[in-house]
């Protein structure tokens, strides 16, 4: 099946160039960070908010990829509800690619069921997921890679642009 998939694959298309991050869904960052930053070491990079996904996230650095520590906010949640049914644990698996909507238009046409069809803002960069279903069970979110078009488009900048328009 491997070959067959191979053989399908459009002569275009450019595999992820990293793991961007793993995702691992906790009840509270208090009672997780201890462990991730302190135990094993990861450094903190950045706690933030994101209030239009309803949860409460943090960044620890491990090698060119990261760790994501996702507390949600509010019980309503996709994340809430998978807190609920399957603990605490892994969540998703993002990995950057050079542009993301010509990549969820390939998967679309490769017939992968999008839950965004189109990028959209995340906590880092353009992101959109793609279903569990059509990967194995896995939840798979994509990153453009900073300063892609998607970045462009949703008015975004990357954090070198960011702080070379601070210094000037």
């Amino acid at each position: 099946m491997a070959a067959r998939q191979a053989e399908r694959a459009p002569v275009r298309f450019r595999p992820p160039g990293r793991v961007h991050h793993l995702a691992i869904v906790v009840s509270s960052l208090d009672g997780a960070l201890p462990l991730y930053r302190d135990l094993l070491g990861l450094p903190l990079e950045t706690i933030m908010d994101i209030t239009s996904d309803r949860v409460r996230i943090a960044f620890l650095g491990v090698g060119e990829s990261k760790v994501e520590l996702v507390e949600p906010t509010d019980d309503s949640t996709g994340v809430a509800r998978f807190l609920a049914k399957q603990g605490e644990g892994f969540h998703h698996v993002c990995f950057e690619v050079a542009n993301l909507a010509e990549e969820l238009t390939r998967l679309g046409i490769d017939g992968v069921e999008l839950i965004d069809a189109a990028p959209r803002r995340g906590a880092e960069g353009p992101v959109a997921f793609l279903h569990p279903r059509s990967c194995h069970g896995v939840l798979v979110e994509l990153i453009e890679a900073p300063g892609g078009p998607a970045w462009r488009a949703l008015v975004l900048l990357p954090d070198a642009a960011v702080h070379a328009k601070q210094k000037g």
